[in-house]
């Protein structure tokens, strides 16, 4: 399959990984293995670009980890996406958080839709979410963490191109 888009990512924090890597696993060993993409950060995806802007995209990226501090990111939320294919941990919304998600994406939906900032956990069908969710919630402990850096990647395959420390001011 070849890349069809860019996503601009934002990480969280090694104690946020660590944490979220307990949920992710407990899940794993489960059995549901899902259809999300393996191998990237525990992250939040504020903005997604055609390919043919990547120049652009990596310049954008730059610029915003200059300009913005470490977002503090209160995950305290699991919940289900619309159609019932994804399983998701979420952080509040913030004034921090939804100004970085502005200066990423500007007025561009993500994908289509409004911004709902979100970490992935598992993609599959409504009932294995349903199944899943069970496993999710037994390890699931509401934790401030926060976003340390900013994450460029093409899709599909994965092809990681840029991934930048927050060290603004904002």
């Amino acid at each position: 399959m070849a890349e069809s888009f860019l996503t601009l990512m934002a990480d969280y924090d090694t104690a946020s990984q660590f944490r979220m890597d307990e949920w992710y696993s407990a899940i794993q060993r489960a059995g549901f293995v899902g259809t999300q993409t393996p191998g990237l950060n525990h992250h939040i995806s504020l903005a997604t670009f055609p390919l043919e802007m990547e120049e652009e995209a990596i310049a954008l990226t730059r610029r915003v980890a200059a300009e913005f501090a470490p977002v503090c990111a209160d995950v305290r939320h699991v919940g289900v996406m619309p159609g019932g294919r994804v399983l998701f941990a979420a952080p509040d919304m913030s004034p921090a958080l939804t100004a970085l998600q502005k200066a990423c994406a500007g007025d561009r939906p993500l994908n289509g839709y409004p911004f709902l900032p979100h970490t992935t956990m598992l993609i599959d069908t409504p009932e294995t979410i349903a199944a899943a969710l069970p496993t999710l919630m037994e390890k699931f402990e509401p934790f401030r963490g926060s976003l340390t850096h900013l994450h460029l990647c093409a899709f599909w395959p994965t092809r990681e191109i840029l991934r930048v420390p927050l060290t603004g001011e904002k």
